[in-house]
């Protein structure tokens, strides 16, 4: 392979519980240039908490425990874990921990023990969903929670739920890789479920409706439709935050996964971005996948050299870059230019070995974020003015 071709050979896509993403793997990582930024013990605030499990149940009904449901990868246990689940709380079976994050008004989301405090909503006060096969106390098959005897109801209701709490005096980075570091489950949650449980119903709100929106799903073939590890929601985010932001800026952040906590906190404060913002922010972002679908068509976001016209995966370094650049520019001037900026982009995805290293390898270095942006700003301007 020359120096000047593309390493399409070696594109690889994601794939989760043998399942392909649709999207190509990303390597943040430029060898080590990321920055690490230590804490301040006296700033971390975690609290060990106990709860019975009819407190847990009242507070989610309550809306004082946050449980995400619009969390994509929320409820994917088979009916055989779930019976399993609660069949373990009657038997007086422990549970693990589960971890809270606490914010400025009192109400916690969960973060890690987000599927086991659903089964046991859904069992006791939600769907209400009756037993199947559980392997010793057979007399409660096809028994819902209403079903059950009043000793069983007891030990359930019972039932101590120890949780770690972090609290609102911990920063929102620190608290975000507490809870990176903590991810350590079967499944691990990826960076953005963790910010996705996190956040506030602002951002998620913001960053649901412009993933399920037609300019989206047209741009993207609908290769992110409810994307199984929120990547729909990640690059949804990475406009906003490189919109906001700002590429100049992304060096103060020291990561990409800093940059995107940074702009998910913005998002979150109306004091901060207010709703005239955001509404422009949703606006642009639109007008943006509009336009990506005019210039590159079915390869929008994608890598799509000259020489090749295979369809690859989304590749996210190129959606922030091309989305953002091409969110500046009215509708009307990207058609009359699309042909001619197609094959200058392509022409970067061919000959600029610089441009291919910048959206396929440590794509969080600020130098390489600088150089795709710059690079795509470059030749937009060229022919669109």
């Amino acid at each position: 392979m020359s120096q000047e071709q593309p390493p399409t050979d070696s594109i690889r896509e994601e794939y989760f519980e043998n399942e392909a993403t649709g999207v190509e793997t990303e390597e943040e990582d430029g060898g080590g240039s990321e920055k690490v930024q230590p804490w301040d013990p006296e700033r971390i605030r975690v609290h060990t908490k106990h709860f019975s499990l009819r407190q847990v149940v009242d507070m989610i009904e309550e809306k004082d425990i946050d449980i995400a449901p619009d969390f994509q990868r929320l409820y994917v246990w088979k009916d055989r874990q779930k019976w399993s689940l609660i069949e373990s709380i009657l038997l007086g079976i422990p549970l693990p921990t589960f971890y809270f994050n606490e914010d400025k008004d009192g109400k916690m989301q969960v973060v890690d023990g987000v599927q086991r405090l659903t089964t046991i909503y859904d069992f006791v006060r939600g769907e209400k969903f009756a037993l199947g096969a559980v392997d010793y106390l057979n007399d409660l098959r096809n028994s819902t929670f209403d079903q059950l005897g009043a000793t069983f109801k007891r030990r359930m209701n019972n039932t101590q739920l120890v949780v770690h709490v972090i609290d609102p005096q911990t920063p929102y980075r620190v608290k975000f890789d507490i809870f990176r570091r903590i991810n350590t489950g079967g499944s691990p949650l990826s960076s953005q479920e963790i910010r996705h449980c996190m956040s506030r119903e602002r951002s998620r709100t913001l960053l649901a409706n412009l993933a399920a929106s037609q300019p989206f799903a047209l741009a993207t073939g609908g290769s992110l439709y409810k994307h199984i590890r929120m990547a729909d929601r990640e690059v949804v985010l990475r406009f906003c935050a490189f919109s906001m932001f700002g590429s100049d800026n992304y060096s103060a952040a020291h990561s990409l996964d800093a940059f995107l906590v940074r702009a998910t906190e913005k998002l979150d404060d109306p004091a901060a971005f207010g709703d005239e913002e955001l509404a422009a922010l949703d606006a642009a972002f639109r007008r943006a996948m509009r336009n990506a679908y005019t210039v590159f068509g079915d390869h929008a976001f994608r890598k799509w050299p000259l020489d090749n016209d295979r369809r690859n995966p989304i590749n996210r370094a190129l959606f922030e870059v091309w989305a953002v650049v091409l969110a500046q520019y009215e509708e009307s001037v990207v058609a009359a230019g699309a042909a001619e900026l197609a094959t200058a982009a392509r022409g970067l995805m061919t000959h600029d070995q610089e441009f291919i290293e910048a959206i396929s390898q440590g794509t969080g270095d600020m130098r390489r974020v600088r150089k795709r942006f710059d690079s795509a700003a470059e030749a937009a301007k060229a022919v669109l003015g």
